[in-house]
């Protein structure tokens, strides 16, 4: 086995990959109870997805081909940053315009965050 084909095994494993991480997050977009469980499964899972082929992609033209694309590596680097920043920035404005979780969401941990915040700018007023 030479290197050519060693590198389009784990290309492939890398895209077939991807590709089941993203559909396994759309799955749970259709699945999960609530907007919190459903954006979770968005970003985690969907960005890893995309990497994953990204990564995969990249590796494929640099070795067999020879050519380095920087847009593959801008296009990793920014929806590593971006993606979960988003995701959590939804959900947050999601909990702050008060949209219920489900009922078989067990703890809410933003929201004891968020009294404990409220509780110091309430004493920091008052001082």
């Amino acid at each position: 086995m030479n290197a050519k084909v060693t590198i389009e095994i784990v290309v492939g494993i890398l895209i077939m990959s991807g590709t089941v991480m993203s559909l396994l997050s759309s799955l749970g977009i259709i699945r999960l109870p609530d907007v919190y469980n459903r954006a979770h499964a968005s970003t985690k899972s969907a960005t890893l997805g995309i990497l994953c082929i990204l990564l995969g992609a990249f590796l494929y033209f640099f070795y067999t081909h020879g050519v380095s694309s920087i847009r593959l590596l801008l296009g990793i680097v920014f929806v590593f940053l971006t993606a979960p920043v988003a995701g959590h920035l939804i959900i947050r404005s999601a909990h702050r315009s008060k949209v219920a979780l489900a009922d078989i969401s067990v703890q809410d941990d933003l929201q004891d965050y968020l009294d404990s915040e409220k509780d110091v700018e309430s004493s920091s007023t008052t001082s």
